[in-house]
């Protein structure tokens, strides 16, 4: 069920070049500058203005193939002031990769930068125009003068952002964005974190990622704060900005924090810290508990593409209280648990995880077919995640519905699975995958990461692992792996691992 039109908008840089133009809108790391609300607003309307000029119209999509820097962020905004959306492309694809995207996207138009000018041309029949030139191009044109607030409104329902989710197989599916889930996704994240115009946030994540966008990004423009902007995620690097910057909130997936544990220099004091968010991946207890050690505050939590990106809210005192809990609904989101026949469990019993209010995606672009199975007949989203609701309400995320496997009549969850590998002896990260078996239809074959410096005994870790769960959730059989192969939003990457794991 659609939320009734909240008729007009008006984008965050417009509202606040208004209020406060000359407060930091973007540290662009990249390059090394800053601009203000103001700057920001006008490089908005610089480009939605050289769209114009190309040809964009309301309605059209514009391709990126561009690593972050602060124009696509002007892009961005230019197009919504258009009506256009904005299609960031996963740069790392391979050439049919990309041609199978675009032609799903029908763009009008491909921006890309220099370094992909080879394979954003050869993947498209549409126009390519090398970012670095629409960047020049942009700066050279006249702003116009700045319109009363307001005047310049923006659709609720237009589409601003497709995003094509990382990892997929088959035909692409690109998630439609609407203004509308932008806003309530920020609106929700600003009352459930409690963040403010003085708070300071990074984003590394790619753009062509969610969590690029409507983690912290969107949410902080909302509200007039700052948002850090960084090409990529380096350890060392990230934990200096956080620091330098006087960063207040920060954002990063499991492994990352992995990666930040191994510093020399974590630990430092982070006065300005209130807390790291974790998402993306289950978060390890023994990595929540070592990131406590080191003297920050850390919370999980959880959200997809589909639906704004951040679905729970919980404190630093209840993430203490209930380890691996993400916590209670963000508000306006409604929540149900139910079984394969749609029918609600009980508290303490896993279900699929349906979502419903405006935070909800508009379809998949151009495919009503899978819109259609993604929603159940009375207009809940089908997340396909499973979760647990304790008896206080708060959830608690077990996996993918199609990662979990039944050996032996039991049903038998990776998530739960991966959680109590993670704190065996030497293990830095797990995935649990099921695989036939003649005599009990499935078993699990694990994927272990050894900690940095660590060698790993795949019996020993087993061992371990059954004085923790359950014998038949025990793997059958382990693999041992060096390094992780992931996706680009940084979690690993499932699908090749599974791919890797053959029938016992």
């Amino acid at each position: 069920m659609m939320p009734p039109p909240l008729g007009a908008l008006v984008d965050p840089f417009r509202w606040w070049s208004a209020l406060t133009p000359d407060k930091v809108a973007v540290v662009d790391r990249v390059q090394g500058t800053r601009a203000t609300y103001r700057e920001m607003d006008a490089a908005a309307r610089r480009w939605a203005d050289y769209l114009a000029t190309r040809g964009v119209r309301r309605g059209d999509r514009v391709a990126l193939l561009a690593l972050n820097r602060i124009e696509i962020i002007g892009l961005f905004y230019g197009c919504v002031r258009l009506g256009a959306a904005l299609v960031p492309l996963n740069w790392r694809l391979a050439e049919p990769e990309l041609a199978r995207v675009l032609a799903d996207a029908r763009v009008a138009l491909v921006l890309g930068e220099a370094r992909f000018a080879a394979v954003g041309r050869a993947a498209t029949g549409v126009p390519f125009v090398a970012f670095e030139d629409a960047c020049t191009a942009c700066t050279a044109i006249p702003c116009r003068a700045e319109a009363p607030l307001g005047a310049e409104a923006i659709d609720s329902e237009a589409t601003a952002l497709i995003l094509y989710t990382s990892g997929s197989t088959g035909r692409p599916k690109g998630a439609m964005l609407s203004n509308r889930q932008l806003l309530f996704n920020a609106v929700a994240t600003l009352i459930g974190w409690q963040l403010g115009a003085g708070d300071i946030g990074p984003i590394s994540t790619p753009f062509f990622h969610t969590g690029g966008w409507n983690v912290v990004a969107i949410p902080l423009w909302t509200v007039g704060g700052t948002v850090v902007l960084l090409d990529a995620f380096d350890p060392a690097r990230f934990l200096d900005i956080l620091h330098e910057e006087r960063v207040s909130i920060a954002f990063a997936v499991p492994t990352q924090f992995v990666m930040l544990l191994a510093q020399p220099n974590f630990g430092r004091p982070l006065p300005r810290l209130r807390n790291f968010m974790s998402g993306g991946a289950p978060l390890p207890q023994s990595v929540a508990d070592r990131v406590r050690t080191g003297g920050y505050a850390i919370r999980e939590g959880f959200g997809m593409t589909e639906f704004g990106v951040n679905c729970f809210m919980i404190s630093e005192a209840q993430a203490l209280a209930k380890p691996g809990s993400v916590g209670w609904p963000m508000p306006f989101v409604e929540m149900r648990l139910v079984d394969e026949a749609l029918a609600d469990v009980p508290d303490g019993a896993v279900g699929e995880l349906l979502l419903r209010g405006p935070q909800l995606f508009s379809g998949y672009l151009f495919d009503a077919e899978r819109t259609a199975e993604a929603m159940t007949p009375d207009g809940w989203f089908r997340s396909g995640d499973l979760a647990l609701r304790d008896p206080d309400g708060a959830f608690h995320i077990r996996g993918r519905r199609k990662d979990m496997f039944i050996s032996g009549g039991e049903n038998v969850f990776p998530g739960e699975v991966e959680a109590a590998l993670s704190e065996c002896s030497g293990v830095s990260e797990a995935v649990v995958v099921g695989v036939p078996d003649e005599r009990w239809g499935e078993v699990g074959h694990c994927f272990l990461f050894p900690k940095e410096g660590r060698a790993l005994d795949g019996g020993a870790v087993l061992a371990e692992l059954r004085t923790r769960i359950a014998a038949y959730k025990v793997p059958k059989r382990v693999t041992v792996l060096g390094e992780p192969p992931r996706l680009a939003s940084g979690k690993l990457d499932r699908t090749r691992l599974a791919a890797m794991a053959g029938p016992i």
